[in-house]
Order: C-alpha cells, then structure tokens, then sequence
C-alpha cells in the first residue's frame, strides 16, 4: 500500500488547501460536462504544457502534456507562462505567451492529446497571458498582458478582435485598463474574460507574484470602461500573494450512471449544514522553493453583484468539497521505470536525445555524455515538482563511467551519487560544485540514493551508507520552484537507476490505512 506525499481530500466530505501542493503555476480551469481540466506554466520543461483532471476540483491526475518538443537548450525562466485552457465549438484550446516570441495556440479534440503543433497568433517580445473570448454574437477576441522585461511596459490589458478561429487577428488591439491610472496597482497580468448577466469580467491579478492580490473588473462593454474590486488577498492568513487562477462553475450536475449511489452535491446541501457552492476559484500561492501552489476557494456573489472570494475576500484552508464521491488521488509521483514510457510527472530541461536515455528492465538507463558539470545547464537531466513540504525520493544508481546522481535543482543545487575517478568508483555529495563531505570508495559503483526533504525544503541527503555531507537549503528558480532531478554525465559509460519512490514523512502521512484509489 502506498501513499502520496499530499492529498488533499480529507476523506469525510471536506478538503484542506493547498488541493495541489506542488509547482503548477498560473493555473487555468475549465469545466466540460462532469470533468474539471486544468493547464500551467511550464516554462522551459520538455514535455511542456500539462494537462490535469479531475472529477471534483480537489483530487487530480494528469492525463497528458500539450507541447511534445521545446528548445534544445535551458532557458531558465523563458518558454511557457501563464496559459489559458478553453473548450469551444467541440475543440479543446490552449494560447500561451513565450515572452521571447509571442502568443501561441494549440489544440486538440481530446485533452489527454495529442494536441497540435501550436502556431503564432500574435509575434513579438513580451507578449504574455493570453486569454480568448468567443462572444455570444459570434465576435472572438483576445486580451493578454505585457513583460516590463522584455517589453519595457506592464501593468496595462491589451484587447484585440480575432477572427473566429483564432488564426488572426483583426486589429491592432486597444488598451482597455491601464492599472497605471489606478490607486496601489502595481503588474497588472494574468486576464481572464467571462461573461455574466450582461457583464465582461475580467479576473485578474496585482501587486507581484509573492505579495499580490486578485482583482475583478467589470464593464457592460467589453472594450470597457472597467471598474474594478479586489476580491481576494492575504489579510491575516497564512496564504501570502493568494491571486491568478481561474473561476469555474459546479452543479447542479446530473448522476452519473457509471458510478450508482454516489453521492454529488451539485445544487443540493452538502451534508454539512452548508449552503451549496456553485462558483469556484484557483489560485496560486508562491511558497519560494516549492513552487506555486495550487488552492480552492468557495465563490458566492454578493447582493451588489459583484463576486465574494473565500471567506470574505481572505482564502480559507478547507472547505466541504465541490462533488463528492469521487476517487482520492494526486498527480503521480512514484515510477517503476517499467515503461512503456516514463511517468507523466517527468520533464526534461531541455530536448532530450532520444538516443541517449531508454527503460528497459524496469530501469532508466542515461548515457554518460560530456557537458556542463552543472546539472541545471545540461538538456538531459530528467526532472518533477517537489510533491509536498516534507517528504523522501529515493532511487538506485548503478554507473558504468562518468557520474550521475540524484539531485535538488533550483538557483543553487545539491547532488548525491556515483563519479569514476582515476582511483576507482567513489560516493559523492555536492552543492554547487563544492564536496559536502570526502568522496567514498564504491569498489561495485553501486549505490542507494535519497533525499529527505523537510519543513522549509531544507534537504538531507543519505545512501545506504548513511547521511551524506551537510543540509542544503534548497531555493526557488527563475518563476519556478526547485525540482528533484536525476542526471548522468562524462565522457563515457551509462548510469542505471532504479524504481524511484515518494514517500510521506513518518507523522506527516494524512491518509494513513487508505490506498490512494480509495473510493470515498
């Protein structure tokens, strides 16, 4: 029986937040009949773009990445920000912005993929957070944001005509907020149009990635003028910078024949003497090392129209579930290399070459190929999100030549593994390039590697032999938390590495006695 590292499902009807705790920035939700589908940011990872499900908005999985192919080098905080997920005229929809080239769009029928080779709809530096808009007569629009870094403005919306299949557009946009004009705003980014009894909204967030808010802005027409509310911020919670994400509509929704006598709240009382919750909105929270997180706030509108986030404009830690019933899952982190591909959890710095890495016998095999000796500057280096705060990776390496290892990544870096040196196989452990404790000869170049990872992503590093070297402090990336990453290098040989586990910390393990494909 395993367990994941985070669930967020409670199991009596209720979830706590973050309902995803790892790095899945600038989220965007859409609903299509019964499922909940959601994309992030991706940045420079290979695949990029990935795609989740969900049943109930608290427990998810993902089914498949929108991007099969990125740039053949890192480029640390460039590729894929902020993306918007839609569903229209029977077509699932994502458009990006690359900050380096311009918005983009792709799309497929089915979610999982595959998806198209995307296309450029708007090309130029800093174009960001694209977000369409297929009005109910027939016009299409596309608002998106501005890079101060690459465009030398921000703060501001863009609005532009597109034509109806978003192959163009129609003209050369209007600004229709300049957040510039408007008391305390500081970049203004992330739009997401809607539309509501006779109203444009536009959610959007302010105020920076770590001490934002969200905004809602609302206008009879949609070129504006907009008025604007704050509807969700820190006050004296916890969530610091609680904004950017998605607004998502839940029941009332029919039964589902597949599944007899489960039990959907949809638009009746949900067993707990609350109302019942129809709108619904996701959010990030940046946790530094961690990532962005991912949290669930219960939306109700007030008697002035305008929308109520959490608990009166503060976010809540949990809350009754939006359906109930359904399966108590995460998104995978365990993979026993036994292919036939690698677990939907993983991505690559950069393109891999597929001559270079393989699964055979349960096992990932990394050929040992000259490169920078930093991980982080190297396209072969296979990486996921750090699953939860406290938590334990571990995996087997076996080395024929080079090295390899396991490592943490992020603006500093920390590895253990295996290196042959002219005096044979030998143990290491290194931050930064720095020995954090005195190599080890490994006469079989064999070992077990881990890393315990705990409160404040402070990392311990162990073998079979025992603790390895000092704690690392692990750090955040350019716009992206740290990851766990496994990498080979040198001039020659191959590494092999075996099953890789994650395991919840003895005491932080919420689910215990129940498999993660219970159903409640």
């Amino acid at each position: 029986m395993t367990h994941r590292p985070w669930t967020a499902d409670n199991g009596d009807g209720t979830y706590r937040n973050p309902v995803l705790n790892a790095d899945w920035s600038d989220p965007d939700v859409i609903r299509v009949g019964r499922d909940f589908y959601l994309t992030a940011s991706s940045f420079s990872k290979v695949p990029g773009l990935p795609v989740l499900h969900s049943r109930d908005l608290v427990n998810w999985e993902i089914i498949g990445h929108a991007l099969r192919r990125g740039s053949d080098e890192p480029r640390p905080g460039g590729g894929v920000w902020a993306p918007a997920l839609r569903y229209h005229d029977g077509t699932f929809w994502i458009f990006y912005g690359d900050p380096d080239e311009g918005i983009h769009v792709t799309t497929a029928e089915n979610p999982a993929g595959p998806w198209r080779e995307p296309y450029p709809l708007k090309k130029g530096r800093g174009l960001i957070d694209p977000c369409p808009f297929w009005d109910d007569d027939g016009r299409a629009y596309l608002v998106h944001g501005w890079a101060r870094s690459r465009a030398g403005v921000n703060n501001r919306l863009t609005l532009h005509r597109m034509t109806g299949d978003a192959t163009g557009l129609l003209d050369d946009g209007r600004l229709i907020i300049d957040a510039d004009l408007l008391p305390g705003y500081r970049t203004l980014e992330g739009p997401k149009l809607y539309r509501r009894d006779g109203w444009y909204w536009i959610f959007a967030p302010a105020g920076g990635v770590a001490t934002g808010w969200q905004s809602a802005f609302r206008s009879r027409h949609i070129a504006g003028p907009y008025e604007d509310r704050i509807v969700l911020e820190q006050g004296d919670t916890g969530v610091n910078g609680p904004h950017q994400g998605a607004w998502v509509v839940t029941g009332p929704q029919p039964p589902d024949p597949a599944r007899p006598g489960g039990d959907r709240t949809g638009g009746r009382p949900d067993g707990h003497g609350h109302e019942p919750v129809r709108d619904w909105f996701l959010h990030f929270q940046d946790r530094g090392p961690y990532g962005r997180v991912v949290h669930l706030q219960p939306m109700r509108w007030g008697e002035d129209g305008w929308p109520v986030l959490g608990d009166r404009g503060r976010p809540v830690a949990g809350h009754p579930k939006p359906v109930r019933g359904e399966r108590v899952t995460a998104p995978r982190t365990d993979d026993d290399f036994s292919g036939p591909g690698l677990g939907l959890q993983w991505s690559w710095n950069a393109n891999p070459d597929p001559t270079r890495w393989a699964l055979k016998d349960g096992k990932l095999r990394l050929e040992c190929r000259p490169g920078p000796e930093d991980p982080r500057l190297r396209a072969d280096v296979l990486t996921q999100r750090l699953p939860a705060e406290s938590f334990t990776a571990s995996t087997t390496l076996t080395l024929t030549g080079g090295r390899a290892g396991l490592a943490v990544l992020g603006d500093t870096y920390a590895w253990v593994g295996l290196e042959h040196a002219p005096g044979g196989p030998r143990l290491v452990c290194r931050a930064d390039g720095e020995d954090l404790m005195p190599p080890v000869p490994v006469p079989e170049a064999t070992a077990r590697l881990s890393v315990v990872v705990g409160p404040g992503a402070v990392c311990r590093f162990h073998t079979d032999r025992g603790e390895a070297g000092a704690p690392f402090q692990a750090t955040a990336g350019p716009w992206v938390g740290a990851v766990l990453a496994l990498f080979a290098g040198g001039e020659a040989g191959h590494a092999e590495f075996g099953g890789f586990t994650v395991t919840a910390m003895s005491g932080d393990m919420t689910q215990r006695g129940r498999s993660n494909d219970s159903t409640l």
